[in-house]
């Protein structure tokens, strides 16, 4: 039986865009039964609104014919007798009581502050030795010997033996059961890391994924062990398939890395790459 398009000259936008394609496929139903699914459903929610909204109306127009009949009752209104007349006794007149005795308020002591007045010292004035006892002192014409200090002799130079102080740099310890992020040297993958993605790309099955994600992506961290190989591969991607297959790729390639070192030494290092794939 021939197809049907082939005879519609003017084909829908459905026809040219699963022109060639599987129109078993779900999408292609779905784009065909559209505008009738959209019209039964705009029916169906227009039909539940409105028995939503008068469903109120009808319960109260229910209840309101079930009602009982209110009966009235004449009551007679009955005379409000007048209050008997209450005698108020009037207080004694008592004598006021007597005034408080005045309070006497507390002396208060006034120290005055007395600020002497200054006097001035008397001048003491030493009066000049006699002339005679002037005349038996003798001006310079003897020699008188000074007090003796002892000589300052500057201590020795340090004696020199040739030999060069050498510093010795001490390194912090590396341990080798942690996983570092920031190292001196970086592991790297034998041919660079364009290799490594190389290998990836071809070992990964892309029959897994249905073909129409589009842009898919990924980003996948592993630890690069002291010895090269790798460990605790994880992958943190929207796509639950994807990351499955990119795990299990990664740990295919068994190609050894040249681990990563700090002060020389080959140390754990958790490596990221973020990996991105295009299906259509």
């Amino acid at each position: 039986m021939a197809d049907e398009n082939t005879y519609n000259s003017s084909p829908g936008l459905d026809e040219i865009v699963f022109e060639n394609r599987n129109k078993a496929y779900g999408a292609y139903d779905l784009r065909t039964s559209y505008r009738s699914m959209l019209t039964k459903a705009f029916i169906l929610g227009t039909v539940l609104f409105c028995v939503a909204a008068i469903t109120p109306f009808v319960i109260m127009k229910i209840k309101q014919m079930q009602a009982k009949e209110t009966t009235e009752v004449n009551a007679n209104l009955i005379d409000i007798l007048p209050e008997q007349e209450q005698i108020i006794e009037q207080p004694k007149d008592e004598p006021p009581p007597p005034p408080p005795p005045p309070k006497e308020e507390p002396k208060q002591e006034v120290i005055q502050n007395v600020v002497p007045e200054p006097v001035k010292a008397p001048k003491v004035e030493t009066p000049p030795p006699p002339i005679t006892k002037q005349l038996e002192t003798t001006t310079g014409l003897a020699n008188q010997e000074g007090v003796k200090t002892p000589s300052y002799t500057p201590p020795p130079p340090p004696p020199s033996t040739g030999t060069k102080v050498q510093t010795v740099e001490v390194k912090p310890q590396v341990s080798e059961t942690q996983v570092y992020t920031e190292v001196e040297q970086l592991a790297e993958f034998p041919g660079g890391i364009n290799a490594f993605r190389s290998k990836v790309s071809n070992s990964f099955d892309t029959s897994v994924m249905e073909g129409d994600e589009g842009k898919v992506q990924t980003t996948i961290t592993f630890v690069v062990e002291r010895d090269g190989s790798i460990t605790d591969v994880k992958a943190d991607g929207p796509n639950k398939g994807f990351n499955a297959e990119a795990v299990r790729t990664i740990k295919s390639v068994k190609n050894k890395w040249t681990p990563a070192k700090i002060n020389g030494q080959a140390v754990r290092y958790r490596y990221r790459l973020p990996l991105t794939m295009q299906f259509e």
